[in-house]
């Protein structure tokens, strides 16, 4: 299991990574997505950035996209009776504990 730390760069990289696939510089990224270039300068070092910046640089590299899965439902697998199968499908509004 990786650490935050390590979440945390590895998604930096992969913003770096795509921002150099689309030629762009620091700047123009922030330029574009309006977040500063300060905290785009510190995400690089640190991995560390508000998640509405995050969600900004996704939609100016066009990867919004991939955060609809992030918290998505576990498929299902096995057999089920309906009754099992018709309490699977209601979304739970509070968490047991």
């Amino acid at each position: 299991m990786m650490s935050i730390q390590e979440i945390q760069t590895l998604i930096a990289s992969k913003v770096r990574d795509r921002r150099l696939e689309l030629n762009l510089s620091l700047k123009t990224l922030s330029e574009k997505s309006g977040v500063s270039y300060g905290s785009l300068k510190r995400f690089g070092q640190t991995g560390q950035i508000s998640l509405e910046s995050l969600l900004k640089l996704a939609i100016v590299l066009g990867k919004v996209d991939d955060f609809e899965p992030l918290f998505s439902p576990s498929p299902t697998s096995g057999i089920f009776s309906l009754d099992q199968l018709m309490e699977t499908n209601k979304p739970r509004k509070r968490g047991r504990q």
